[in-house]
């Protein structure tokens, strides 16, 4: 049972470190990510927020898929 566990959750983290970070590429440069003056709208700080959790998720997902493999 651990052992399908830590893989549904390397899985999870394999996932999120693949998929996230490609968004910020196509955010950062979308025109609703700056205001006329040139600062970081709510649009580009909440996208970067969600990408940054999706990353420590998987982190913590490895972490945890790591220590069921261990203890398990």
């Amino acid at each position: 049972m651990s052992i399908a566990a830590a893989v549904v959750l390397f899985v999870s983290a394999g996932f999120n470190i693949l998929a996230w970070p490609r968004f910020y590429p196509r955010i950062a440069t979308d025109a609703r990510a700056r205001d006329a003056d040139g600062r970081p709208t709510t649009f580009l700080r909440v996208h970067v927020t969600l990408i940054v959790l999706a990353l420590v998720i998987a982190v913590a997902s490895v972490v945890v898929g790591v220590g069921l493999l261990v203890v398990g």
